[in-house]
């Protein structure tokens, strides 16, 4: 006992009042979730998000360790190869949970369960998908990255359940951080739709029964989604699905799953801590 508590005390203490962030750690890193707040918030009064791509399209049932595995990181798995590119040896990499304080390595992660099922690549398991329109195969984060380089907006289509299973934090933080902006899903889990609205991220159900099997989705679509009198709790707007070919365009209705009028403001915000670090600019005047 006495041995530790010398050790301890031997340890030397920053000044400052301010955390310091070490930008060599693999293990904790500052997160991003707070770089781009102005203190203002996006209006919702009217809400367009035009030509699309889908990130992934999925099945029915998928949970958050599927969105966001817990397991130990494979040597060949973007977060993986980014460990390995920092010098970190196979035998120490740990897994994603241990790493959760990284958020280079979560967003690698997210989608990236070896199970998981895209029905854009169909046939395969794990976290790839292809860019469009450009038709590569490639990893769920490398796709994300190219997408947010171009300037194109991005979102995820799936099924029945979305989300159920443990409430993992990082299944909606990853799936914010890699860029997608709206979850189009056929019904969510409570607490994964509640943790995506505070990641800032649109969770959209559908309403008229269809799936991406009915629809035969591919993912080679570009997609719209329309709610011409703003988001609010329980607003109707629609999907519009444009066809690579020269099919001409669908419709489907989605209901806003923004629950309530906080949720809206939160939202709007951008999610749950530029909501609060707004609240905290107008009181302080700084």
């Amino acid at each position: 006992m006495q041995e530790a508590d010398e050790f301890w005390e031997a340890l030397a203490v920053p000044e400052g009042d301010d955390f310091r962030w070490d930008n060599q750690s693999t293990y904790l890193l500052r997160p991003p979730f707070l770089d781009d707040v102005t203190g203002e918030a996006r209006n919702i009064s009217s809400y367009r998000l035009e030509n699309d791509r889908p990130l992934l399209i999925l099945g029915d049932d998928i949970t958050t360790d599927h969105i966001s595995p817990g397991s130990a990181i494979p040597a060949k798995s973007a977060a993986g190869q980014y460990l390995l590119s920092l010098g970190v040896p196979e035998n120490r990499f740990s897994s994603y949970i241990g790493r959760r304080g990284n958020h280079n390595v979560m967003m690698r992660g997210t989608f990236a369960n070896i199970r998981i099922r895209n029905l854009m690549v169909p046939g395969t398991e794990g976290g790839i998908t292809r860019h469009l329109p450009s038709g590569d195969t490639c990893t769920i984060h490398e796709a994300a990255a190219r997408y947010r380089a171009e300037g194109i907006p991005q979102i995820v289509i799936a099924g029945r359940n979305y989300g159920n299973g443990s409430s993992r934090d990082w299944a909606a933080k990853g799936t914010r951080i890699l860029g997608v902006q709206c979850v189009v899903a056929d019904s969510f889990e409570r607490i994964h739709r509640s943790n995506l609205v505070g990641m800032g991220v649109l969770p959209l159900q559908t309403t008229d029964g269809h799936t991406a099997e009915t629809l035969g989705l591919t993912g080679d679509e570009t997609f719209d989604i329309v709610f011409e009198k703003g988001l609010a709790p329980k607003a109707r707007g629609y999907l519009r699905i444009s066809s690579a070919d020269a099919r001409p365009s669908r419709e489907i209705q989605l209901l806003c799953r923004l629950e309530t009028a906080r949720e809206a403001e939160i939202y709007a915000a951008g999610g749950i801590l530029p909501y609060a670090m707004n609240e905290m600019i107008s009181l302080t005047g700084n």
